[in-house]
């Protein structure tokens, strides 16, 4: 019997498994789409949608004004991803400079509670917003009217260095670039290569297009005088030749 087969073991205990589907699927919620390898990509996308699942049935309950179904959901949303500080992304770079004690205030008030909304508080310029408060303000809400399909897998060519696993790229269905958005890749130099003959070629063929056709050159026509004159000159030439070998002998 094929018991206990369910789940990719990804190689991994139990613990560690739960904890790299954490930190994927907070990345993910985080950055909008996350880079990974195929068979994690294919273990975290379920992972992920059962979270939106869960976030668009915290929003449809307090809509419904159930309070007791939408903290039962966010207690499940809790349990399963943690909390992690985003930081917002206008201010990474003022956050990186921080001392250690700065750092602190961001991420937690005085009592020891981790700020959610990410608006700034009192003296602080900003703070960190919770990860599960994205997920069901921002990412679930634009879900409200959609029945699962939140994520879509992407895989790449490219192999990984050091052992050519094959790898994916996960992300949030909507969040994509717009086709008109993404850069044309460069050329590779053979294309460039092929690109200048073939270029060289249609110069060529439009050189020798322009130009007339070649055409034998027509004789003048001869008048009767220019015949009698010559005609004189082979005369004059025969008789020179006769007295000369008369003159010899």
């Amino acid at each position: 019997m094929r018991h206990r087969i369910h789940h990719r073991k990804l190689n991994r205990t139990g613990a560690h498994r739960k904890a790299m589907q954490r930190n994927l699927a907070q990345s993910l919620i985080e950055h909008g789409q996350v880079k990974t390898t195929l068979a994690k990509a294919k273990d975290i996308k379920p992972f992920v949608e059962k979270l939106i699942t869960l976030a668009v049935k915290v929003r449809t309950a307090a809509a419904a004004s159930d309070n007791a179904a939408s903290l039962r959901a966010r207690r499940a949303i809790h349990s399963i991803l943690g909390d992690r500080g985003i930081i917002p992304k206008a201010h990474r770079e003022a956050y990186d400079v921080m001392t250690d004690a700065a750092r602190a205030k961001t991420m937690r008030m005085a009592s020891g509670r981790r700020h959610r909304t990410g608006e700034p508080r009192g003296r602080l310029a900003f703070t960190a917003e919770s990860v599960t408060h994205r997920l069901i303000e921002t990412i679930a809400a634009k879900y409200e009217d959609r029945q699962g399909g939140y994520t879509r897998l992407i895989h790449l060519s490219e192999k990984r260095i050091g052992d050519s696993s094959e790898l994916a790229i996960v992300q949030l269905v909507g969040d994509e670039e717009a086709p008109t958005s993404l850069t044309k890749p460069q050329r590779s130099a053979r294309r460039r290569r092929t690109d200048a003959r073939y270029a060289l070629a249609i110069r060529s063929a439009k050189k020798w297009a322009g130009k007339p056709a070649g055409k034998a050159p027509v004789p003048e026509p001869r008048s009767e005088k220019a015949d009698e004159s010559q005609n004189a000159d082979k005369t004059n030439d025969g008789e020179s030749g006769d007295s000369e070998s008369s003159s010899e002998a």
